[in-house]
């Protein structure tokens, strides 16, 4: 049995956010908090110096903010072994979005309650993303069309996509609608662990590295769409 804590680091600019979640957080047995941050750079600093497991990271904050220190975290020229874990208000969802383009393993709300936080944390740690279903489905509805910018980086990803199986390619769309394990495989009418060999195969044939990474995928190539 793996007796390892989890080091989190909190960034968030206002003081009573940042001492909820260490309250919080450090009750947790497994857990094990190991510093605050006010904005991105103390982040990324704190980062560098502590070298937490996940990072608990606020989206707008003064100097700079969330999704810039998520980018250099944890984006694709870091050395990707911190993950973090965006806590935001609905009403930034914008943001977060592009925080998880940016690189973060997924997103809560502020107003999430303690035992889903935990259990967030918990999950970002093992390797996982974290999305929930509702809120991805909101976020890509409003935001899906944005997110198609880039022609030539478009082209290249449905170059990508030709290496997938129809299967796959099935898989992939529902996983970018937000449907978890459980779900795609009712919908297909498949055992949860096949649906879990092809989310797997798809994140290693598409170089991605997480669910959050596909769901971005899928909307940027057009795969899905808002009204889908």
């Amino acid at each position: 049995m793996n007796s390892r804590r989890t080091r989190i680091l909190v960034c968030d600019d206002q003081s009573l956010m940042r001492a909820g979640y260490v309250t919080i957080l450090s009750a947790q047995d497994d857990f094990d908090v190991v510093g605050e941050a006010v904005d991105g750079f103390e982040a990324i600093h704190k980062t560098q110096q502590l070298r937490p497991d996940v990072v608990i990271m606020d989206v707008r904050m003064p100097r700079l903010d969330g999704i810039e220190a998520t980018r250099q975290i944890a984006g694709p020229r870091s050395a990707g072994q911190v993950r973090v874990l965006v806590v935001t208000t609905f009403n930034l969802d914008a943001y977060v979005f592009e925080a998880l383009r940016a690189g973060a393993s997924g997103f809560l709300l502020k107003d999430t309650p303690s035992k889903e936080m935990i259990a967030g944390v918990r999950t970002i740690a093992a390797g996982n993303a974290l999305l929930a279903p509702e809120v991805t489905r909101a976020l890509i509805g409003r935001y899906g069309e944005r997110i198609r910018d880039d022609a030539a980086a478009a082209r290249r990803a449905g170059e990508a996509l030709a290496g997938l199986t129809a299967r796959e390619v099935e898989v992939l769309r529902l996983i970018a609608a937000g449907l978890s394990n459980a779900e795609i495989a009712d919908t297909l009418v498949l055992a949860k662990e096949t649906v879990k060999t092809y989310v797997s195969r798809i994140l290693t044939k598409l170089d991605l590295r997480d669910r959050v990474q596909a769901v971005v995928f899928a909307h940027r190539i057009g795969l899905v769409t808002p009204n889908a």
